[in-house]
């Protein structure tokens, strides 16, 4: 089995979009290009349990075919990686059912075969999770709400940084905001390798004002198409570089 490049956007908010298309609706059209999207709902303790927003987390996930969770500030550090890493085992174990049906037929999947083979499939699945390289879309709500929680946002995602680093495979992140000043997202860090630069970044975030997921789901999807049309050109160069 090939080693790929898993795709993810990890959104983290605390509240309901209220501007803009259904981000449940943007979240199935990444899906479909096999871009995973991944969401990290968080509370404080200060908040009743918002219902309608509680649900939207869980159905962006289920549409984006990610995962989803709610949490507290305390433990965002961990559930960010947890849900990363969660997030990659599912997406890989989706591509092993797909190629199981194409030997086995379409009526096997990975549940169907015996507990020893499982087992080894499993390893494999493993295997290519710490190997696969992997690009990460951060969409970090900052709105009103947020502003209290933007510092603990920071440093789950500098954690996540370290722990990921400590894969194989190649690791590559973006982070965005949402809403920005002029437009429904605002690039805080472009493509890297690492996240820990973020801490020069993070401070100058201001937070305020409507909450345009959706949007900024949209946009989200788009980076990773800017990022590929880049990386062809960049080959395209070298190649012309090597026939001089």
């Amino acid at each position: 089995m090939k080693k790929g490049t898993l795709k993810q956007i990890l959104l983290i908010t605390d509240g309901c979009s209220n501007r803009g298309e259904d981000p449940r609706a943007v979240a199935a059209l990444a899906n479909q290009q096999g871009i995973t999207v991944n969401v990290i709902g968080v509370l404080d303790n200060r908040q009743t349990e918002d219902v309608d927003g509680l649900q939207e987390v869980e159905d962006i996930a289920l549409s984006g075919g990610g995962v989803s969770q709610i949490v507290y500030p305390e433990t965002l550090s961990q559930t960010v990686q947890m849900v990363t890493k969660q997030a990659m085992t599912q997406t890989i174990q989706g591509f092993v059912n797909k190629e199981l049906k194409q030997i086995l037929g379409s009526e096997q999947s990975l549940e169907d075969v015996s507990p020893e083979k499982r087992g080894e499939i499993m390893e494999v699945v493993e295997d290519l999770g710490e190997t696969s390289d992997l690009e990460v879309v951060v969409l970090v709500d900052t709105s009103a709400s947020m502003h209290d929680k933007l510092p603990t946002v920071k440093e789950s995602l500098i954690d996540l940084s370290i722990s990921l680093n400590s894969r194989i495979g190649k690791n590559r992140f973006c982070i965005y905001s949402f809403p920005g000043r002029r437009k429904d997202l605002q690039k805080i860090l472009d493509w890297s390798p690492q996240l820990n630069s973020i801490s020069n970044v993070f401070p100058k975030l201001t937070s305020g004002g409507i909450t345009p997921t959706g949007p900024a789901l949209r946009e989200a999807i788009y980076q990773f198409g800017k990022k590929s049309l880049l990386r062809s050109l960049r080959n395209e160069d070298e190649a012309d570089i090597e026939e001089v």
